[in-house]
């Protein structure tokens, strides 16, 4: 910390638990002590360290979004030399600046086709919160003030905020804050391992996830749904995969209704997959796409929505006839956010990382099959690019979940830390995730591996 007087390590640990407010922490026991916390001081390729001096293998990226790996000095450089020659100014009434607008050119260069133009945030929450509104302003700008309700589906992730923490489909989210509220929906997960019709295929399973949805659509009023949004790959909900034909016949019963499809390439965008955009890995069409994670990986924090021609020639039309568009955040489009996000794309094509993503990805997934899979209380190991889980139950034959309260995703999350490998416990369900920078090599990817097995006989050899 500069200009400061360092704090001891007692100082520093009493100071967290009496003054910061943590995300996602059981607030009583970190306050009273009860559970560790961790201090990290710094970073580099596929490693952090702590203040104790521990060295570990991040295979989360942070939280899915360290795509380049730590220590880039391309992306800190062009943060330090846009600090310098212009730290800020807002984008609003046609301002703009030479790395956000070189971004936003960047950006369109790479997105699926038939998109147009990109509006900046900070988060994937805000992003999804303009998502909301544009859909709303788009319906009242056609003059369909009743076409306002918004279908997400269980277990999708996408935001912590008031309407986003709403579209999110899951209960830690929900649970004493009033959420969700209206006008969202919910339906299916497009979750094959956890089908309730075992004796389904993957092409049944997604035709039922469709049947699914447009039986919620007509029970509403298709004159009533205004949009649908989805993860390519379900993320925080389990990371998992979509069925075989999923997109293809959701989308069929979206283009019978008109109802827009907004993509949530969060975490998928810029090449976790293997393909630079979800969208493009399973041929979706969307209107609407949300970015962020990769999109600096995490380096400054910066959102956006990528908006179709479709739907920007329907937003003029609308500032044709009512004025303005009166949504915007003060950090819209913060030049040292856009700066490190262009460093960011350079280093992307230049590293090849999407193809590595792809390449050692594809490994990284069958080794970890090979590795784990044929344990008895592993109930299936899924993935795709860069994203893996391995998920756990007590009876794989008879497919019996663990009783939650033996909390076994996280104490094998645990082993896994204490062979210094950081993996994520999945929340609802006893998940163990990976989704490590994707500029991992086969031989961390093997290291992912082998920490992965130990910990998982370490913790399941006393069940």
């Amino acid at each position: 910390m500069l200009n400061a007087a360092p704090l001891s390590d007692n100082e520093l640990n009493a100071w967290d638990r009496d003054h910061f407010f943590h995300p996602s922490t059981h607030m009583g026991q970190h306050a009273r002590g009860e559970t560790p916390n961790r201090i990290i001081t710094g970073a580099e390729g596929v490693y952090i360290t702590d203040r104790q001096g521990r060295r570990s293998l991040d295979a989360f990226a942070g939280l899915y979004c360290v795509n380049v790996g730590y220590g880039r000095t391309k992306i800190t450089d062009a943060i330090a030399a846009q600090a310098v020659a212009l730290p800020y100014y807002h984008a609003y009434v046609g301002h703009g600046s030479e790395p956000s607008i070189r971004l936003a050119k960047m950006i369109i260069d790479r997105a699926p086709r038939g998109m147009s133009r990109v509006f900046f945030g900070l988060s994937g929450s805000d992003a999804n919160e303009t998502n909301i509104k544009l859909v709303w302003y788009i319906n009242n700008v056609l003059g369909r003030p009743e076409k306002k309700k918004i279908i997400s589906r269980w277990r999708g992730y996408h935001g912590s905020g008031l309407m986003t923490g709403s579209l999110t489909g899951l209960e830690a989210f929900h649970n004493l804050f009033d959420l969700p509220q209206a006008p969202i929906l919910h339906t299916e997960a497009p979750y094959y391992f956890r089908r309730a019709d075992r004796s389904l295929s993957e092409e049944q399973f997604s035709q039922y996830c469709a049947d699914k949805l447009e039986k919620m659509i007509l029970a509403e009023g298709p004159e009533t749904i205004a949009a649908f949004i989805g993860e390519p790959v379900l993320g925080t909900g389990g990371i998992v995969p979509p069925p075989r034909g999923y997109w293809n016949k959701i989308q069929a019963v979206l283009g019978k209704y008109d109802i827009l499809l907004i993509a949530d390439e969060v975490i998928t965008g810029f090449g976790r997959l293997g393909s630079m955009f979800g969208s493009d890995h399973y041929g979706m069409e969307p209107d609407l796409i949300t970015i962020a994670k990769g999109l600096t990986s995490a380096y400054a924090p910066l959102s956006g929505v990528i908006v179709s021609e479709k739907v920007w020639r329907i937003l003029e039309q609308g500032s044709d006839s009512f004025g303005a568009i009166g949504h915007g955040w003060t950090y819209s489009s913060h030049p040292l956010c856009a700066a490190a996000g262009v460093a960011n794309l350079e280093l992307v094509d230049e590293l090849d990382l999407v193809r590595n993503a792809r390449e050692v990805g594809t490994y990284f997934n069958s080794a970890l099959a090979e590795a784990v899979g044929s344990s008895r209380f592993v109930g299936e190991v899924r993935g795709e690019g860069l994203l893996a889980a391995v998920e756990f139950v007590r009876d794989r034959d008879g497919r019996v979940f663990f009783d939650p309260n033996e909390k076994v995703g996280a104490r094998i999350t645990a082993a896994l830390l204490e062979r210094g490998v950081i993996g994520r416990a999945m929340p609802q369900g006893d998940i163990l995730g990976f989704a490590p920078p994707l500029c991992l090599t086969r031989e961390e990817a093997d290291i992912i591996v082998d920490a992965t097995k130990s910990a998982i006989e370490a913790v399941t050899g006393s069940l």
